[in-house]
């Protein structure tokens, strides 16, 4: 690989973003450009590196010798840019996993941040689940989400910080003809006996189910086995219709076609929502996001816990260690 005098940052992040994705389509839907343009950086960074930096093949891309041997500096370049442009006010999109559109607490956090920092662009993304989205931040394709900070692996908390948002109260979907559909508000003793689907199998969102664990144990309430994973409200809508399972749900859960949304009490379960983000996150609207999250939580009285309500005791200390 030859020296080069200058590389534009352009070039640079359009070689991570093929290395990363190891697809030349969904790297330019990634970067919201055309394809050929994207192929036309690509080889003017060979160009000026003078090495090839992919394998192509009619079926694949792969990173070649040289490129797997650039593909951590380009990172670390990468981060230092978009370092000194946050600090100069020129930052890229920060972007914000809301989970589902559906769910009220991130998309409210992100209008009023957008509301406080109106001069940066702060852009929604759905990715359906923490775990899943903490892959996503580590890999320097998203950079905040919502979510139960607890519930992620160790080793991932540790590359994490969260800032704890609300203590969502927790609810059951019931389709219209259920038995306790009837019922203003559903005692979990009455949910014994039942199967309820909480996410089982669903590599998005396992920080969901373990939360569905600890609260069924003990009670007689059985987790659903695995469906077919769903993208999409629609096909979520079709799989559950066709199942006629309940589902554990949060109260601001939009409502299904031919289902009801009942609160769960005896005791009231709350699920702890934190703001997720990666260590060394740097943008300059990230802040207001951060200042979003609090004003609304004292505002909502979103970390108020009801006399009596259910929260793991794993979550209560491992939110104080990390704040």
């Amino acid at each position: 690989m030859s020296a080069s005098t200058h590389l534009d940052p352009r070039l640079l992040r359009a070689f991570v973003a093929v290395a990363e994705e190891l697809h030349f389509t969904r790297a330019a839907a990634r970067l919201y450009v055309a394809q050929q343009a994207l192929s036309r950086d690509i080889r003017r960074l060979e160009r000026e590196l003078g090495a090839d930096l992919f394998v192509r093949s009619t079926r694949r891309v792969t990173l070649s010798a040289d490129g797997e041997r650039l593909l951590p500096y380009a990172r670390r370049v990468l981060a230092a840019h978009d370092e000194l442009l946050a600090a100069f006010g020129e930052a890229r999109p920060l972007l914000v996993d809301l989970n589902s559109p559906g769910l009220a607490t991130g998309r409210r956090v992100l209008h009023r941040a957008r509301e406080l920092a109106p001069e940066y662009e702060l852009m929604a993304r759905f990715e359906s689940g923490l775990t899943f989205a903490v892959g996503e931040m580590l890999a320097g394709r998203l950079d905040a989400s919502f979510g139960r900070f607890a519930g992620l692996d160790p080793v991932l908390r540790a590359q994490l910080v969260q800032q704890i948002v609300r203590y969502e109260p927790m609810a059951v979907v019931l389709p219209e003809d259920h038995r306790l559909a009837a019922l203003p508000e559903v005692p979990l003793a009455a949910l014994a006996g039942e199967s309820v689907y909480a996410g089982a199998g669903n590599p998005r969102t396992p920080e969901w189910t373990d939360l569905a664990r600890q609260l069924f144990e003990g009670r007689g309430i059985g987790i659903a086995s695995p469906v077919p994973l769903a993208v999409g409200d629609e096909e979520f809508q079709r799989i559950m219709a066709r199942m006629r399972t309940p589902v554990l749900a949060v109260m601001d859960f939009p409502a299904l076609p031919q289902t009801v949304v009942r609160p769960l009490v005896g005791p009231v379960p709350l699920s702890p929502v934190s703001l997720v983000w990666r260590r060394g996150l740097t943008h300059p609207g990230f802040d207001a996001l951060r200042r979003a999250a609090a004003q609304l939580a004292g505002e909502e009285g979103w970390l108020r816990r009801p006399v009596g309500s259910w929260i793991p005791a794993t979550d209560i200390n491992i939110i104080s260690s990390h704040k």
